[in-house]
């Protein structure tokens, strides 16, 4: 979908090394900096190569699964996956759809399904982001001590308690990130790689949807059946509120009903 104010094109030599022709046209979403040229994606590096070349692996392996579709990235005819700090990705066509968020939480557990023997990467050790620094507050691998300042987490971290469930890698941002095109699979994009249990990214799905889509109590209704669901919604909040405070944002008011369905359920009865 077009977008205004987007950040520069990509050069001419850096699509023609990715072997895409005709015109740039302006992506929405990540961070305004993504275009197509006709088949081809291209969006600046914003991970390690190491990162981007294990991307590579995985998507491949899962590329024509029947429940979702994918969309790897490229490589120039040379072989390159980063040419002057850009990468290509294959275009993949479909829109957001409004308050579908159960199918995108299907999609989810489809791709997670798909994923389940993936071994752990070491790479995810050595993220300093602020989604991998939320990520671990959320799980207590990072004292919560340093963020209670942050409401949500005040609040909540009393109420949390331990989890056993496995964990595998799982996509840590699907809200968005899954697209829908009339007669053929969603489409899973910007993967954002975790080592949860599955559960999560369900879990953040909700949350998003609560914080900033208008989703009601119905959507928490719909997936509370799923295993400890209460504990994983507060680690979600967490999570989203941890990494709004790393990214210097410190309106935490939307979080106010959300919080307030979450503590609801996790409150002894």
């Amino acid at each position: 979908m077009p977008t205004g104010d987007p950040g520069d094109p990509p050069p001419p030599d850096v699509v023609a090394a990715f072997g895409a022709s005709g015109d740039a046209v302006a992506l929405s979403g990540g961070r305004r900096t993504v275009w197509r040229v006709g088949g081809v994606v291209l969006k600046p590096l914003d991970c390690d190569p190491e990162t981007l070349a294990w991307q590579e692996s995985l998507l491949n392996r899962v590329d024509g699964h029947p429940e979702f579709r994918v969309a790897p990235p490229l490589r120039s005819p040379p072989g390159e996956l980063v040419v002057d700090g850009w990468t290509a990705w294959r275009f993949e066509a479909g829109r957001p759809a409004a308050g579908r968020w159960l199918d995108i939480i299907a999609t989810g557990d489809a791709f997670h399904r798909a994923v389940a023997d993936v071994p752990r990467p070491g790479w995810m050790d050595e993220r300093v982001d602020p989604w991998a620094v939320a990520d671990r507050v959320a799980w207590g691998e990072t004292p919560a001590s340093a963020f209670l300042d942050v409401p949500p987490v005040r609040e909540i971290v009393p109420l949390l308690r331990p989890l056993h469930a496995p964990a595998q890698l799982v996509h840590g941002d699907l809200t968005g990130n899954v697209l829908f095109a009339d007669g053929r699979a969603p489409v899973i994009l910007d993967l954002s790689p975790f080592w949860r249990p599955p559960v999560t990214a369900a879990a953040i799905v909700v949350v998003d949807a609560l914080l900033r889509e208008g989703a009601g109590s119905h959507l928490v209704d719909a997936v509370a059946d799923r295993p400890d669901f209460p504990q994983y919604f507060l680690r979600a909040l967490i999570f989203r509120a941890v990494a709004q405070a790393e990214l210097g944002d410190h309106d935490f008011g939307p979080f106010t009903a959300p919080l307030r369905l979450a503590l609801e359920l996790a409150r002894p009865v």
